[in-house]
């Protein structure tokens, strides 16, 4: 194990998007960065540009932290595998110490629904709920954070560790996602077990919040989903990757203490 003087994170989903920017926020404040990613195939709903940066891997990532002074270590690794958290805590150990931070940023989002609708008011087709949509969607949202958390907990006791910080990211909650109800689903699940990990872990100096982002422009926004927005009466803001992990990199921080088993819902 190489020691270190400084946090160290892992990152999930953080090739490309608000995972990618978190990373980079994290390193520029001196976090050593374990950056996890997966590139699955093309989502035919999605642009063009989505998918390219999709089937990116992470090196521009390590590279950014790492011309800026930083420490990062990029690691390919399918959430959906129960074996994964284990490898991506092992791989950062060796690479760059003891993580202290979590960030359960990727997602393996679906677009399944309830209703016979085939497509989606910004015309991205959509899917009936199967045992496929729900697995697929549960096994990246759900049980991978859940498996995260735990073996970060593990860890952080085993060596007597007084200080940690995880950071969940959501969409819905427990007011559903209507026409991306697993993806919803899934993310009130991951709610609820950092809310649990908010209680749990106090004595170990770890906090655990959930971050709600407004729409982010990660690839997918379109004129029709800026129109939709701007036509909201609850949505105000589509934000760029940069301006959410700021948000994240903060309630990761040291100054953040006072902040546990919260949802903050950004805007």
């Amino acid at each position: 194990m190489i020691g270190s003087g400084t946090h160290v994170a892992v990152v999930t989903g953080a090739n490309q998007g608000i995972g990618a920017a978190t990373a980079v926020a994290l390193g520029r404040r001196g976090t050593a960065v374990l950056v996890s990613y997966f590139r699955p195939g093309d989502d035919a709903g999605q642009s063009d540009e989505y998918n390219r940066l999709r089937r990116g891997d992470a090196a521009d990532v390590v590279a950014r932290i790492e011309d800026a002074g930083g420490r990062a270590h990029a690691v390919e690794a399918d959430l959906a595998d129960p074996d994964a958290p284990a490898r991506l805590f092992d791989a950062a150990e060796e690479r760059l110490g003891p993580v202290d931070v979590l960030v359960n940023n990727a997602s393996g989002w679906v677009q399944d629904t309830f209703a016979p609708a085939e497509v989606d008011k910004f015309g991205r087709p959509m899917q009936p709920v199967t045992a496929q949509t729900f697995r697929r969607q549960f096994a990246v949202d759900a049980m991978a954070p859940a498996l995260l958390i735990a073996e970060f907990a593990r860890r952080l006791r085993a060596r007597g560790g007084s200080w940690g910080r995880i950071v969940g990211l959501t969409s819905g909650g427990q007011h559903g996602f209507p026409d991306e109800v697993s993806y919803g689903a899934a993310k009130a699940a991951q709610e609820n077990y950092t809310m649990s990990a908010s209680v749990e872990l106090a004595d170990l100096g770890v906090t655990a919040n959930i971050v709600y982002p407004p729409v982010t422009d990660t690839g997918w926004v379109n004129d029709e989903v800026r129109a939709g927005v701007a036509a909201s009466r609850e949505l105000t803001h589509v934000a760029t990757p940069e301006e959410v992990a700021e948000v994240i990199a903060w309630v990761a921080s040291e100054e953040a203490h006072l902040l546990n088993g919260s949802v903050l819902r950004l805007r």
